[in-house]
């Protein structure tokens, strides 16, 4: 009982490296595959990324069934990932490489069909994502972007911003100058 808990099945340089070279081979197919935020993840998305889990854990561990190989993998895994995101953090074109850059969707009123094409967007979805950042409608944009984490950011025309709690003190106090002069 011991050896199979303990006993790896293929060598610690081994494991290390199938660990880090799957991490580096799925961070590749996922950056390849968009800019799609985890939590925007549709049905279809949720079951490809099971099921990757699933085709990469031999790929990981190997014959090695034992606890101490899937304990080295998992320490090997959540290492290394820290080390890349500490590269990110410190680096800026590190970062880029890993994250990408921002997409440009749509500016000042027009959609970037192309842009929405390249990046798997149905434009239905994006003006979903406008209205809950206080837009109407892409006519009251200045510009819409999809950032590296998957986030689509608003920029909205001077006009059609929302008032400010100083907008509105502003207001009030014009408004108690008025009736104050009409007294």
């Amino acid at each position: 009982m011991w050896n199979d808990l303990m006993g790896l099945g293929v060598s610690a340089p081994e494991k290390i490296l199938r660990t880090i070279v799957i991490y580096l081979v799925l961070a590749v197919l996922l950056r390849l595959a968009g800019k799609r935020d985890l939590a925007q993840l549709n049905s279809f998305d949720l079951v490809v990324m099971l099921l990757l889990s699933n085709v990469v854990q031999n790929a990981v561990i190997g014959p090695d069934n034992s606890l101490l190989g899937g304990i080295v993998g998992a320490t090997v895994l959540v290492a290394f990932n820290a080390l890349v995101v500490r590269a990110s953090l410190t680096s800026d074109r590190a970062y880029r490489l890993m994250e990408g850059t921002s997409t440009l969707l749509a500016r000042h009123g027009a959609w970037d069909h192309r842009a929405l094409r390249r990046e798997g967007l149905r434009q239905a979805d994006v003006d979903a994502a406008l209205r809950r950042q206080n837009a109407n409608g892409v006519d009251d944009v200045e510009t819409v972007s999809l950032e590296p984490g998957g986030a689509v950011v608003t920029t909205l025309l001077p006009g059609a911003e929302s008032a400010t709690r100083a907008d509105v003190e502003r207001l009030e106090a014009k408004l108690d100058a008025l009736l104050s002069r009409q007294r």
